[in-house]
């Protein structure tokens, strides 16, 4: 009985709320360790710990709105997101709101919108919605066309400038030609390139801070208390953890303020000081099994548009992973991006939910069309 009612539940579960009852569990209870390391790295901050709460309330209501939503209304609406996309990116630039030396924001009135969001989830869709109209895998001219379309929010988001939004941007674009059957010439090819306009990139587009923390991912003494001091104090915090960590609540380069950026950008190196290499190998775990349900679900899809956007998703998911726990470890650059579920904050919370909203759309919605 217990074995029929389980079934019971999945159907009602697919069938009637368009969820993944696996990658659900995965994501809630990613949000629960998320809360517990919050409260550690916000001083046991109740008013944060609550703002948080409030913050994943909306994210995953926007993840159950998006499952609702199938697959070929998405595809209808495509071209329409992507190109509003666009245009608010524009109006950014024109009428945006600036903070912190940055210009990313539109003022609504009840709140501040950033459009560059959006983008995380466009892009794949409108270069899924494109080749998934073309023979595959793409021709040269098509792949340029993609390009030009990846460029495109990519530039705009770099000049704003928010260079880890314009990362996971321009990957998960990236993602959708290489699931279409990219040769691996072209993308050779395409590497080559990029690296040789690396010194215009230098020279001409890279503000002083974000050379600054490029040359600091080699040598983070040679500024030791200004562009190197996030990266040794993370690397202390995450080195002393050791094996079992020193305890929730009990981070000494957290709780004595040691750290800087503690519950957003840093909060990993939080959580590897308390709960150690053994919490560290549990959470990489969780993450991937997130990732690998996501890629799944592409495998799985019906389609070609339904493939590649899932797999874009998915890839995308690990992007973040890995570039926060790279940036944090000394591996990477500081670009400012978020550990998911994680950090401290609500927009990416958002748009992170959303991408998976989209993966259970896709998910469920074909086992009703197989039905």
């Amino acid at each position: 009985m217990s074995d029929v009612a389980t079934a019971n539940r999945l159907t009602f579960m697919q069938r009637h709320l368009h969820l993944d009852g696996q990658l659900l569990t995965a994501l809630a209870l990613l949000a629960g360790v998320g809360l517990i390391v919050l409260f550690s790295a916000s001083n046991q901050s109740f008013g944060d710990l609550q703002r948080q709460m409030i913050r994943l309330a909306v994210a995953f209501a926007v993840m159950l709105a998006l499952a609702q939503v199938g697959p070929e209304t998405l595809r209808r609406w495509t071209p329409w997101v992507f190109l509003a996309g666009l245009v608010m990116l524009i109006l950014v630039l024109l009428v945006g709101v600036s903070g912190k030396g940055a210009q990313r924001w539109l003022d609504l009135g009840l709140f501040r919108f950033q459009p560059a969001e959006i983008m995380k989830l466009a892009l794949p869709m409108m270069l899924a919605w494109y080749l998934s109209r073309q023979p595959l895998p793409p021709k040269l001219l098509q792949v340029l066309f993609c390009l030009v379309l990846v460029a495109i929010p990519t530039a705009l988001i770099v000049v704003q400038p928010d260079l880890g939004t314009s990362l996971l941007v321009c990957a998960s674009g990236l993602f959708v030609l290489f699931l279409a059957g990219l040769r691996w010439r072209l993308m050779l090819s395409a590497l080559a390139l990029l690296a040789s306009t690396a010194p215009v990139f230098w020279f001409f587009l890279m503000h002083d801070y974000q050379k600054a923390r490029i040359l600091t991912l080699f040598d983070p003494s040679r500024d030791p208390l200004g562009s190197g001091y996030h990266i040794i104090q993370s690397t202390i915090a995450i080195g002393s953890g050791g094996v079992f960590g020193k305890g929730w609540l009990n981070g000494t380069q957290s709780q004595l303020d040691f750290l800087p950026e503690r519950n957003t950008d840093f909060i990993f190196a939080v959580f590897s000081e308390e709960f150690g290499l053994v919490g560290v190998l549990q959470l990489l775990a969780l993450y991937l099994f997130i990732i690998a349900r996501g890629l799944y679900i592409a495998t799985q899809a019906q389609d070609t548009f339904c493939r590649l956007l899932a797999g874009s998703l998915a890839l995308t998911f690990f992007v973040y992973v890995f570039v926060n726990v790279g940036m944090v470890s000394g591996l990477l650059p500081v670009v400012g991006l978020p550990l998911p579920m994680i950090s401290y904050g609500g927009t990416s919370m958002v748009t992170i939910m959303a991408a998976f909203g989209i993966l259970m759309s896709i998910h469920t919605h074909r086992k009703l069309w197989a039905s």
